[in-house]
């Protein structure tokens, strides 16, 4: 190959580089994500056979996009490595819950639900109550709770914590 034809084909592959990179970087807030992580569980008996778990959380929105929840699980690793899941606690029977239930402290946060949002570039504090089918000791012994929400847009943002 001759050195000119080297050289204009180096100059092209920097500009098809450079191209791409201007692509990318203003599409960078595109790309639909959740962080944030489990701030506190608050557990109790709600009978002799099942329990309750609140989980105080704080995500946030990089994005450009706002995020709207799709769908919210909770799930339980239990000690023997088994999983429990969830019955999510609906938010208008969230203030019989707490008042009825004085041993899991006072309702902090709004819950998070269906169709909610996390507006874009923001974080906010939110909480869920999830019922499960274990004894308390159960819920307290156990390895891990997993927290996975979904968005209407498909992205899905999964978060874990220690019971205790």
């Amino acid at each position: 190959m001759s050195k000119r034809l080297l050289i204009l084909f180096g100059v092209g592959v920097l500009l098809v580089g450079a191209a791409m990179l201007g692509i990318l970087y203003s599409n960078r807030g595109s790309h639909l994500e959740l962080k944030g992580k489990i701030m506190k569980v608050r557990t109790g008996a709600l009978s002799d056979a099942d329990s309750i778990a609140v989980l105080d959380f704080r995500v946030e929105n990089p994005s450009d996009v706002p995020f709207v929840v799709r769908q919210v699980e909770v799930t339980l690793v239990q000690k023997d490595g088994s999983s429990a899941d969830g019955a999510n606690v609906a938010k208008g029977d969230l203030k019989q819950l707490f008042r009825y239930n004085r041993f899991l402290g006072d309702q902090y946060n709004d819950s998070l639900s269906i169709k909610d949002t996390v507006p874009p570039h923001t974080t906010v504090d939110r909480m869920v109550a999830a019922r499960f089918d274990v004894k308390n000791q159960d819920l307290e012994d156990s390895k891990a709770i997993h927290l996975s929400i979904e968005s209407v847009d498909g992205p899905l943002f999964q978060t874990s914590q220690s019971v205790k």
